[in-house]
């Protein structure tokens, strides 16, 4: 069974900034491309960002500008810098690794209010 283990979700003011981590196994690190969905009750799981292992990144339209995701291959650790939150981007924070089947982190809450 492989474990995605995700980190850094909370509570955070709009306009703040929050860093969610996702440390994987090395075998599937480094074979995966790495991302981010989201998901709000009520609602389809979104894709918010992906990174392959050559580091080509896309993201979401909502979230270009103001998230940034980024690998550590030396720590087998991807990273999602939100900055700029905004009260909708308040979702479950779900980590992946595809290639091309999925495995996925336990989820994360983010959570954008004054």
């Amino acid at each position: 069974q492989v474990q995605l283990v995700e980190s850094g979700g909370g509570l955070v003011q709009p306009g703040g900034s929050l860093r969610l981590s996702c440390g994987a196994p090395g075998s599937i690190f480094d074979t995966y491309t790495m991302g981010w969905y989201r998901h709000v009750p009520g609602k389809q799981r979104d894709l918010v960002a992906a990174i392959t292992t050559g580091s080509t990144t896309n993201y979401a339209d909502s979230v270009k500008g103001r998230f940034t995701i980024s690998r550590d291959n030396a720590k087998s650790t991807v990273y999602l810098q939100m900055n700029s939150l905004k009260p909708e981007d308040t979702a479950v924070y779900y980590c992946f690794a595809r290639n091309p089947y999925y495995y996925w982190g336990q989820g994360t809450h983010v959570t954008v209010s004054s």
